[in-house]
């Protein structure tokens, strides 16, 4: 029987990027296919209307061996079955909730009632309640799922359609280049989902590039940001000044840990994200992947 090669889909950051032009994928011996669908679809092809998110996408299937998405969505749907949550890494990203330059909201309390965009049960959604519950009651906090996902909300933001947005990596940093504020820091951690059952050699090849990626991204940012032009859509290049931009999400090579695991679970349950019965079994041990 001939496996199949090992495919990689990026995840609006640049470690990917790097590993693939510079060969560390190849010197470590992995036979994969990279498959970019942000660009080459104008970023449309995840944004599927109100409240669709990150959780949505994993119960319609991804077809990459390895994708991302925030760490609650991938425990929950780790305990449901949907596949496997990867522990030997995480990531960070930073995020934050923005609004226009001459907007009138200046602090985070002036975000009380006001429509601010996420993306359903995605990390915009729950950093956003994190970030703001130390500001303000819970209904007070307005969440708006109704723009979809990333590059919508980055729309109706630039655009003055949503008064307030939650951005992150990418996105972030034009925001930021334009001028556009960012009232609260959402920063928020990342967690890797195997689905289908790759070769767990393919997968340390998989992290052993990333991770010389990540060191060279640490080393030499400014070599790197441009390869954001490959994390957008089209329509943005003209304005996009990249060599301005940050590093984004950073690769944390520790261990996802079941106290980690165990405390996003009890907050995510005590704020009603999910319907009752709805989180699966909350095992740590039946939720995750270890390679070693």
């Amino acid at each position: 029987m001939v496996k199949a090669p090992f495919v990689i889909e990026p995840h609006f950051r640049l470690q990917e990027w790097v590993a693939d032009e510079k060969g560390y994928f190849r010197d470590a011996g992995l036979d994969y296919v990279f498959q970019e669908l942000i660009r080459s679809s104008d970023g449309k092809h995840h944004d599927r209307g109100d409240k669709v998110g990150a959780f949505q996408s994993f119960e319609r299937g991804r077809e990459a061996a390895v994708s991302c998405a925030c760490h609650w969505t991938v425990g929950v749907a780790a305990s449901q079955g949907k596949g496997r949550l990867y522990a030997d890494a995480y990531s960070v990203a930073p995020s934050g909730v923005f609004v226009a330059a001459d907007s009138p909201i200046k602090r985070p309390e002036d975000l009380a009632g006001v429509p601010i965009s996420v993306g359903y049960q995605s990390g915009s959604h729950y950093s956003t309640i994190q970030a703001l519950e130390q500001y303000l009651p819970g209904e007070k906090i307005n969440l708006s799922f109704a723009e979809g996902m990333l590059f919508a909300r980055l729309d109706n933001l630039l655009s003055g359609v949503s008064p307030a947005s939650a951005l992150f990596n990418g996105p972030y940093y034009l925001a930021e280049q334009l001028g556009f504020r960012k009232i609260i820091d959402t920063t928020f951690m990342i967690a890797t989902m195997i689905t289908g059952d790759p070769d767990s050699d393919d997968l340390r090849r998989f992290f052993a590039a990333l991770r010389r990626a990540q060191r060279d991204i640490d080393l030499r940012p400014e070599r790197y940001t441009k390869y954001y032009r490959n994390e957008f859509p089209v329509r943005y290049h003209a304005v996009m000044d990249t060599r301005r931009w940050g590093a984004g999400e950073r690769l944390v090579f520790e261990r996802y840990s079941k106290e980690v695991f165990e405390e996003t679970f009890e907050w995510i349950a005590a704020h009603g994200i999910f319907a009752e019965g709805g989180m699966g079994s909350g095992s740590y041990e039946e939720a995750i992947l270890i390679s070693a």
